[in-house]
C-alpha cells in the first residue's frame, strides 16, 4: 500500500504500520457482516451504560466535593467566630451569669459613644455578646417571680430582697432600647429591638402587678378612720412585723412600702408606661378611699332618695356626712396628698393630677348631698342640722382648698360656696318661718292653771338652742340679709300691732338680733291675746306671770341670747312681771282684805255685832272659794311659787291676825266662834301654801 492510498487528513508524521503488524490483522470478510453489528450495538450500549455510571460517579464525585467545602468552610467560620469571640473574651468582663455583675457592663455599654442610624457615614455597632445574656436573666427572673407561690407573698407583704437589683434592670432595659433605637446596627442585629422590646413588656406586666398589690393588700387597716372592733378582726392580709410602735396614720403604708411603690412608678413612667401605672394607682386608691368612707356609714345617695328620706333617716345621714367631711378635711385627703406625693415624687404634675382626680369624686358626692338636703320640705326641727352642715363646710373646706392646686382649689371654693349658700338660704328661710308659727298659733282654748304655753316654751328653747349657733346666724343672715328682709318684713303683723322699730344699721344690732327682736316682740303679742281667753283676770295676770318668768329664766341662763336681747329689754321685762304679780294680788287678795276691813264695823264707837258676823261670814267663803280654786292653778317655777306664797301670807296674816285679835272678843264664846271664826292665822298661812300646785284640794278633806 503507497502513499498516495493514504487518506488526505491523515497527518505526515502518523504512526505507519509495519508489514508484520499489519499482516497479523484479522481479514474480515463479507460473510459475518451481521454479526460484527450486532456485537457493535452490544459494545454501544455498555459503553453508554458505563458513561452514565461514569456521570453518576461524577457527579456523587463533585456532591462530595461540594460539601467537604461546605463543610470546610463551616469549620472555618467557626473557628472565625470562635477567635472572634475569644479576642471579644479578652475585652469583656467575665460573665458571673447573675444581674449585680452584668448591669455594670450594660452600664458602660450604654455611656459609650455608639454611630447614629441618622448618620450614613457612621459604621454599625456591634452590639456585645452580654446583651442578649442580661435579657435571658430578666427574662428568667421574671419568670422566678411568676412562678412563686401565689399566696407566699400574701402571707408576707415584703418587699422582694432582690427588688433594688431587679428594678436596677428594669431601668436599663428603658435606656438599653432607647439607646438601640438610635443606634446604626447591621441587619440581622434588628431582631434585637424586639427582644428588648418583648422583655420590657413582661418586667412592666410584673411590676404593674406588683404595683396593684402593694396598693391593695399591704395596708394596715387599724389607720383607717373609724375602724370598728369588726373591722379589727377583719384585717387585711398583710401584717407589719416591723411597723414602728405609734399607730400609722392613713393610708397606712410603711415607709417600706412606699419607697418600693415609689421606685415602680419610676421605672413603669421612665419606660414609657405612665397611663398603665396612673390607672392602676387610680383604682386601687379608689376603693380603698371607697371602702374607708363606708366603714364612716358614707354612702352615695341621690338627690331623689334625699327628697325621698323620712326626717329620722335624714338626720342619721346628716350626722355621718358630717363626719365624713371632717375625717376628709383632717385625714383622708391629707393622708392621700403625702402618699400620691411620696409615691410619685419624681412626677410632681403627674402627683397633683391623680390626687384631684381621686378627691374631686368624693368632694362633689359630699356637696351633692348638702344641696340635696338643702332642697327638702323645709321644717323647724332642720334648722340646727342645716346649720352643722353650714359650719362643716365652713370650717373644713378651707383645710382642703390647702390640699389642692391653684386651679382645682378655686373650683373647689366655687363650688363649696354655692352649696354653702343654699344651706344658708335654706336655713335663713326656716328661722323666719319661726315667724308664721307663732302667727299661726291663734288657738281659742286657754291654758289649764294659766301654765306656760306650750308656743312660749318652743319659741323660747328654738331661740336659745338657736343663739348657740349666733355667730354662724350671724355670718348667713349678714350674706344673705336680702332674703332675711323679703322673708320676714313683708308678712302681716297682728290687728292693730306696730312693727318692732329696730333699725339694723344701729349699733350692736345684726341682721340676726333684729330678726330676735321681731319673733321675741310676736311673741309677747301672743301671749298678751292668749291671756284674754281667762275670764278670771287674776288667772290671766297669772298665766302672764309664768309665761314671762319662764322667757326671763331662759335668757337669764343663756348670756348669747341675753346679750342679742339687751338689759334695757330684760329689766322692762322683769318690770312687766311685777306688775303682773301687783294686778294678781290685787284682783285675788285685795277682795279678800277688804272683808278685813274695819270701816263700817263701828257706829259711834260700838261694834256692830251683825256686820262683823258678816264680815266673817264673806271672809271664810271668800276665802274657801280662793284656796278651792287657786289650788289647782298651776305656777311651775319654784322660786315664782314660793315668792307669790310669801308675799300672799306676808299680806293676808298680819292683816287676819290683827283683825281677829281685834273684833273675835266681840262674838260670844263656844258655837258662836266656832260658826264666824273658821281660821286661826296659822291656818290661813297653811292653805296659803296648798295655791299654785296645781292640785285642787278641800278644806274638808285637810281638816279630816
Amino acid at each position: 500500500m503507497d502513499n498516495n492510498n493514504q487518506p488526505e487528513n491523515q497527518p505526515s508524521d502518523a504512526p505507519k504500520l509495519d508489514s508484520d503488524h499489519a499482516t497479523n490483522l484479522p481479514h474480515q470478510t463479507d460473510a459475518p457482516a451481521v454479526k460484527s453489528d450486532e456485537n457493535s450495538k452490544d459494545q454501544d450500549h455498555d459503553h453508554n451504560k458505563n458513561q452514565d455510571q461514569d456521570q453518576e460517579n461524577k457527579e456523587e464525585e463533585e456532591e462530595e466535593k461540594k460539601k467537604k467545602k461546605e463543610d470546610e468552610e463551616e469549620e472555618r467560620t467557626n473557628g472565625d467566630e470562635k477567635k472572634e469571640e475569644e479576642e471579644e473574651s479578652k475585652d469583656e468582663p467575665d460573665l458571673h451569669y447573675n444581674l449585680n455583675t452584668i448591669l455594670e457592663d450594660v452600664d458602660q455599654f450604654l455611656s459609650t459613644p455608639h454611630g447614629s442610624r441618622d448618620r450614613e457615614e457612621d459604621s454599625a455597632v456591634d452590639i456585645p455578646k452580654f446583651i442578649d445574656k442580661f435579657l435571658d436573666l430578666v427574662d428568667a427572673k421574671i419568670e422566678q417571680y411568676n412562678n412563686e407561690e401565689p399566696n407566699a407573698k400574701q402571707r408576707e407583704c415584703r418587699v422582694p430582697e432582690d427588688e433594688s437589683t431587679f428594678l436596677e434592670a428594669i431601668d436599663r432595659i428603658s435606656k438599653l432600647k432607647n439607646a438601640i433605637h438610635e443606634m446604626k446596627l447591621e441587619e440581622e442585629k434588628n431582631s434585637l429591638i424586639n427582644r428588648i422590646g418583648s422583655t420590657q413588656q413582661q418586667a412592666i406586666s410584673y411590676l404593674e402587678e406588683e404595683f396593684r398589690f402593694f396598693l391593695e393588700e399591704s395596708r394596715n387597716s387599724d389607720s383607717d378612720p373609724a375602724t370598728d372592733t369588726k373591722g379589727k378582726q377583719e384585717q387585711d392580709r398583710c401584717a407589719f412585723p416591723e411597723a414602728e410602735s405609734d399607730q400609722l396614720q392613713f393610708p397606712g403604708y410603711s415607709k417600706e412600702i412606699v419607697n418600693y411603690l415609689n421606685k415602680i412608678a419610676k421605672r413603669m413612667i421612665s419606660g414609657g408606661y405612665e397611663s398603665e401605672c396612673c390607672q392602676v394607682y387610680m383604682v386601687a386608691r379608689r376603693n380603698i378611699i371607697e371602702d374607708a368612707l363606708l366603714k364612716l356609714g358614707f354612702e352615695k345617695h341621690s338627690i331623689d332618695d334625699i327628697q325621698k328620706m323620712n326626717w329620722e333617716s335624714m338626720e342619721r345621714e346628716i350626722a355621718t356626712w358630717i363626719k365624713t367631711i371632717k375625717q376628709c378635711a383632717t385625714i383622708l385627703f391629707s393622708g392621700e396628698q403625702n402618699l400620691t406625693e411620696s409615691v410619685f415624687s419624681s412626677y410632681p404634675p403627674i402627683s397633683a393630677s391623680l390626687f384631684s382626680n381621686l378627691t374631686r369624686g368624693i368632694v362633689i358626692q359630699l356637696l351633692n348631698f348638702s344641696e340635696g338636703v338643702a332642697m327638702t320640705k323645709r321644717s323647724a326641727e332642720k334648722l340646727f342640722k342645716l346649720l352643722d352642715m353650714y359650719e362643716a363646710l365652713r370650717d373644713m373646706v378651707p383645710k382642703m382648698e390647702t390640699l389642692f392646686p391653684e386651679e382645682s382649689a378655686n373650683e373647689l371654693k366655687t363650688e363649696t360656696t354655692t352649696a354653702r349658700t343654699r344651706l344658708g338660704e335654706a336655713a335663713i328661710c326656716i328661722f323666719c318661718d319661726l315667724e308664721n308659727s307663732i302667727k299661726a298659733d291663734t288657738g281659742k282654748t286657754p291654758v289649764p292653771g294659766g301654765a306656760v304655753h306650750p308656743l312660749t316654751r318652743y319659741t323660747i328653747n328654738y331661740l336659745k338652742y338657736a343663739c348657740e349657733y349666733r355667730n354662724t346666724l350671724e355670718q348667713i343672715f349678714k350674706e344673705h340679709s336680702k332674703i332675711e328682709r323679703a322673708d320676714s318684713t313683708s308678712r302681716p303683723h297682728f290687728e292693730g300691732e306696730q312693727a318692732p322699730n329696730y333699725n339694723p344699721s344701729a349699733d350692736n344690732q345684726s341682721p340676726f338680733s333684729v330678726e330676735l327682736m321681731r319673733v321675741m316682740e310676736l311673741l309677747d303679742s301672743n301671749l298678751e291675746a292668749k291671756s284674754k281667753l281667762y275670764r278670771d283676770i287674776a288667772l290671766s295676770s297669772i298665766f302672764m306671770m309664768n309665761n314671762g318668768r319662764y322667757i326671763l329664766q331662759k335668757i337669764k341662763g343663756s348670756a348669747d341670747i341675753h346679750e342679742l336681747v339687751g338689759d334695757s329689754w330684760y329689766r322692762k321685762r322683769s318690770s312687766d312681771l311685777r306688775q303682773y304679780h301687783k294686778n294678781y294680788q290685787r284682783e285675788t287678795w285685795g277682795k279678800l282684805l277688804g272683808c278685813l276691813n274695819h270701816e263700817g264695823l263701828t257706829v259711834h264707837g260700838k261694834v256692830v255685832k251683825p256686820v262683823l258676823k258678816e264680815r266673817f261670814k264673806g271672809f271664810n267663803a271668800l276665802f274657801e272659794e280662793i284656796h278651792k280654786t287657786q289650788s289647782s292653778w298651776i305656777i311651775s317655777d319654784e322660786q315664782l311659787q314660793s315668792e307669790l306664797r310669801v308675799s300672799i301670807s306676808a299680806v293676808m296674816i298680819p292683816a287676819y291676825r290683827s283683825f281677829l285679835a281685834r273684833f273675835s272678843q266681840y262674838l260670844d264664846p263656844g258655837r258662836q266662834t266656832e260658826k264666824y271664826i273658821k281660821f286661826q292665822p296659822e291656818d290661813i298661812e297653811t292653805y296659803i301654801d296648798d295655791l299654785f300646785d296645781g292640785n285642787p284640794s278641800s278644806m274638808a278633806r285637810r281638816r279630816t
